[in-house]
């Protein structure tokens, strides 16, 4: 299988880091393409791989598939031997019912906070819908440590798809210095520690590009 992952800045795509994060963390061989954006030809190079004029992205062969959610289950079917999802059936429901809720949901945190991966440690204030959305996520982050993580410092124990779809809430939490309780700065840590993640961000904060509506004080 000839993978090619083809993805935005890695300073600001959260959408990207997603599915990158979690076919790198488990040693799958792809080939990556990177188109920045807010560039003049941005939307027609991406529009010669996606129809939805989104990425990312991932070829497989003849076959495209768009949107990070659905690059994860692309890739969960055709390597079923890796462990992309948890193998306990009521763990993996609750790991994409969290996955699927991160993927539509927690967007006064995603617009108050844009992802940046470049961004010196700095609070700012949130709103009270941010505020919500944080509630939220450390509720979200209890419940599956306590119900399936007892196995590992993870959601559910190991690595997962879960994980890597909140990969970059952890990367907007640290780096706005959100007040979060310690067991939620423990998992962070955890995510943030990954061989994948730091390799991220070392290659963000090479980036030539930068766009000034992420560059938020």
């Amino acid at each position: 299988m000839g993978l090619t992952l083809i993805i935005a800045n890695r300073a600001y795509s959260s959408w990207s880091f997603r599915p990158w994060i979690l076919m790198r963390h488990f040693g799958m061989t792809f080939d990556e393409i990177v188109i920045p954006l807010a560039q003049e030809a941005t939307r027609a190079e991406i529009l010669k791989i996606s129809a939805s004029g989104k990425i990312p992205a991932l070829r497989d062969g003849g076959v495209t598939v768009w949107d990070s959610l659905a690059i994860i289950e692309y890739v969960a079917e055709a390597v079923p031997t890796v462990p992309l999802w948890p193998s306990d059936r009521p763990a993996r429901a609750q790991a994409r019912s969290l996955a699927a809720e991160m993927h539509s949901g927690f967007a006064a945190l995603r617009g108050h906070l844009p992802m940046n991966m470049r961004r010196k440690i700095k609070q700012r204030a949130l709103t009270p819908e941010a505020t919500a959305d944080v509630l939220r996520l450390e509720e979200a982050f209890q419940h599956a440590r306590a119900t399936f993580g007892q196995a590992g410092p993870f959601l559910f124990g190991e690595f997962c798809a879960a994980d890597a779809m909140f990969a970059p809430v952890i990367n907007r939490l640290h780096v706005y210095d959100v007040a979060v309780a310690p067991a939620t700065r423990a998992y962070m840590d955890a995510v943030a520690a990954l061989p994948a993640f730091r390799e991220w961000q070392a290659l963000a904060e090479a980036e030539p590009w930068f766009i000034d509506k992420y560059e938020v004080p």
